[in-house]
C-alpha cells in the first residue's frame, strides 16, 4: 500500500515554507532533512523512499528554493533560516528529531543545534558547508546595483544544471532527465534570483571553530572523498572540532551524496542510531 504523503505550506518567520512530511504508523522517530544551496526536497528523494519505511521524515524546502516562496524582504542569514526551520518543527508539534543536513544544508543544522542543543539528540552531516567566510564586501556592495538579479540569472544559465551536477558527482552516468528536469524546475521562475541577490548580502559565513567545539550532539560525518565542492580535508577539521562525531569517507563518491549513495547513507544512519541505542542501554 502506498504510504501516505502529507504535502503543503506553512507560513513561519514571515515566509511561506514548503514541506513534504510522510508519517509512519509505528516509529516515533523523526528525520528532519535540509537540502543544500540551490537544491531542495528533490535531492533527498532516493533517501526518503528508504527512510519513509521505518521512520516518520519532514523533508523542506528552505527559503527561497524548491516550492519554498522567494521573498525580497525574508532575511536569508543561517541563522534566520535555523529559526525557521525551529518554527516549522513546532508548528508541526514534532519531536525525537535527528538531523540529516546535505552541503549548506548542514550548515543550518549546525546553527539550530547551537541555538538550541535539547531539540535533536543527533544530527547527519553529509559532506556539510564548513569554515565558509561571509561573501567579500565588494561583491555584497555590488549586490545593490540596479539590476544586478540579472547577473545572477546569467551565472546560473551559464554554468547550467548538467555542468552544475557533473561538479557534484563522481559518477556521471547515473545523470538523466529526470534529474536534470528535478534541479532545473525551481529556477524556472524570476523571483528566485532576486531572493538569491538577497541571501548574497545575509549570509553571515559559517560557524567558527570555537563556537562548533561547543556542540555536544552526536554527530556522524559523512564524505565523498572525490568531493570537490567541500573537500574531504574540510570534514576532517569538521571532525575535531565537533567533539562528539566520527567521520565516514565513501570512496569514488563526489559531493553528491543523497544522489551518488543513498543506499550506502541509509545504513550507516541506521547503524548510528542502533549504536547510540546501545550506549545509552549499557
Amino acid at each position: 500500500m502506498e504510504q501516505t504523503v502529507l504535502t503543503g505550506y506553512q507560513s513561519v518567520n514571515n515566509i511561506n515554507v514548503y514541506y513534504e512530511f510522510y508519517p509512519h504508523s509505528t516509529s516515533e522517530k523523526t528525520f528532519v532533512l535540509l537540502h543544500g544551496f540551490l537544491s531542495s526536497t528533490f535531492t533527498f528523494r532516493h533517501l526518503i523512499s528508504l527512510l519513509k519505511k521505518e521512520y516518520q521524515v519532514l523533508s523542506l524546502d528552505l527559503p527561497p528554493f524548491g516550492k519554498s516562496s522567494k521573498s525580497h524582504q525574508y532575511v536569508y542569514s543561517y541563522k534566520n533560516l535555523a529559526e525557521t526551520v525551529i518554527r516549522l518543527i513546532e508548528s508541526l508539534k514534532l519531536n525525537n528529531l535527528t538531523f540529516i543536513g546535505h552541503s549548506m544544508g548542514g550548515q543550518i543544522v549546525l546553527n539550530i543545534l547551537h541555538m538550541m542543543p535539547k531539540l535533536a539528540d543527533k544530527a547527519v552531516l553529509l559532506c556539510s558547508s564548513a569554515y565558509l567566510k561571509r561573501s567579500k564586501k565588494a561583491l555584497i556592495l555590488t549586490s545593490y546595483l540596479p539590476y544586478f538579479h540579472l547577473f545572477v540569472k546569467y551565472w546560473f544559465a551559464r554554468t547550467g544544471v548538467k555542468k552544475n551536477l557533473q561538479a557534484a558527482l563522481y559518477n556521471h552516468s547515473i545523470i538523466n532527465e529526470e534529474m536534470i528536469d528535478g534541479y532545473l524546475q525551481p529556477f524556472l521562475q524570476d523571483e528566485i534570483f532576486g531572493a538569491l541577490t538577497r541571501m548574497i548580502r545575509d549570509r553571515e559565513g559559517d560557524l567558527p571553530g570555537e563556537i562548533l567545539k561547543q556542540i555536544k550532539t552526536p554527530c556522524l560525518l559523512i564524505w565523498g572523498e572525490e568531493d570537490k565542492s567541500i573537500p574531504l580535508k574540510v570534514g576532517e577539521q569538521l571532525q575535531k572540532d565537533l567533539t562528539h562525531s566520527e567521520l565516514i569517507v565513501l570512496k569514488e563518491t563526489g559531493h553528491a551524496l543523497p544522489e551518488e549513495r543513498p543506499f550506502e547513507v541509509f545504513q550507516f544512519i541506521k547503524q548510528f542510531l542502533e549504536n547510540s541505542h546501545a550506549a545509552a542501554d549499557q
